[in-house]
């Protein structure tokens, strides 16, 4: 057969010059490239092998434990659950340990492509080397926000369902989920421990000793190294009155405090610790493309969390104050919900406080527009490597 110039020059079908020219050339990664880069990452073992013991493993083997403790010697081990347990197991493990595995999953995902020597092999494809990146995102997080979710699941099912069957407040043990009037009937029953042992704003200056630390807590109305006053020893009657008007005064108080965590304070922790869990993906992502290998990339990002963002967090550096607030770190902890007790310990902050009075000052809105400044930079930042770099 003749080639002739016009067989040689007929233009390439419509269909596939506009694949080429449209869709691949486009920033917008589709459904099969992600679904792609989540076959990728899912096929390192070793990767995935260590989000699951961190995320499900840890705090699993940790409640398995405390469960099997108490139901072999429930006198010298408390309950698995509750909300002491929850707290820790939250911003202690959860908060942590979920950010420096999702930040080694982020730089594995920026690097995977240059350390295994198939960069060149997917520029040659003729997609868009920003779609190639962008596909990363969703990939890697649609893994570790499964994972996050499966651990923070366990976590709370456990606290809940294997959770102590009375409140320590003030010291005294009191039962849980009373109302108004239990607390009240609550109260009237133990006069001289809700006396004694509750704290109380009122005018009485009544001497009672508090029958749970076996000492008297002063008289009650009056701050203690105050003027004596006169003291007084109440009639049986006056005693449960006054028993009454304690349980008013602590009751606002009382309904505050945890059995177990509430619906509402479980469900912003887990966006709250997914939020970290996304900042340590996208940063790690990002730092990893940029740098192009992933041991120093985790490296650095553990460092962040473990060293700099508690030392940032807490100290005020007078004249890098500023510097201090543009931490990610330091933002993510400020949106910290109220119940918990601060990342990283240091607190002690029980539900009725707020872990971001220890903190150097920072405002909500502040803190939201640093973790966002901190997601768009870094993704541009590893966009920007990735569309530059020479194959």
């Amino acid at each position: 057969m003749t080639v002739t110039s016009e067989t040689a020059a007929a233009p390439a079908p419509a269909g596939a010059r506009q694949d080429f020219g449209g869709h691949r050339n486009s920033p917008v990664p589709t459904p099969r490239m992600i679904s792609t880069r989540l076959r990728e990452l899912r096929k390192r073992r070793g990767l995935m092998i260590a989000l699951v013991v961190v995320n499900i493993g840890i705090p699993t083997i940790f409640l398995l434990i405390r469960l099997i403790a108490h139901a072999v010697a429930p006198k010298s081990y408390g309950p698995a659950g509750g909300y002491d347990i929850y707290s820790a197991m939250s911003a202690g493990v959860m908060y942590i340990f979920g950010f420096i595995v999702a930040a080694a999953l982020g730089c594995t995902a920026g690097s995977i492509d240059l350390t295994e020597g198939m960069f060149r092999h997917m520029v040659v494809t003729g997609r868009s080397r920003l779609a190639i990146y962008f596909a990363r995102i969703p990939a890697g997080l649609a893994i570790i926000w499964s994972m996050v979710a499966a651990g923070f699941l366990i976590v709370c099912a456990v606290c809940v369902f294997a959770a102590p069957t009375s409140i320590n407040y003030q010291g005294v043990n009191i039962p849980a989920g009373l109302s108004l009037s239990g607390l009240e009937n609550w109260a009237a029953g133990h006069a001289e421990t809700a006396v004694g042992c509750l704290p109380y704003d009122g005018p009485e200056n009544i001497a009672i000793p508090c029958p749970e630390q076996g000492q008297n807590q002063g008289p009650v109305g009056q701050k203690i190294g105050g003027p004596p006053g006169a003291i007084t020893n109440p009639t049986p009657a006056q005693l449960h009155a006054l028993a009454i008007q304690v349980a008013k005064e602590n009751y606002s108080f009382y309904k505050k405090l945890f059995l177990y965590p509430s619906d509402w304070l479980m469900i912003r922790t887990g966006l709250w610790i997914e939020l970290e869990a996304t900042i340590g993906f996208v940063v790690g992502l990002g730092l990893g493309s940029l740098l192009g290998q992933r041991t120093i990339a985790v490296v650095m990002m553990i460092v962040l969390e473990v060293i700099i963002t508690p030392i940032m967090s807490r100290n005020v550096i007078s004249h890098f104050i500023n510097g201090e607030r543009a931490v990610v770190g330091l933002a993510t902890d400020h949106l910290e919900p109220g119940g918990l007790p601060l990342a990283f310990g240091g607190g002690g902050n029980g539900p009725l406080q707020n872990p971001a009075s220890l903190l150097v000052p920072e405002t909500r809105t502040v803190a939201i527009c640093v973790i966002v400044g901190w997601l768009v930079a870094w993704t541009a930042v590893g966009a920007w490597r990735m569309a530059t770099r020479d194959c």
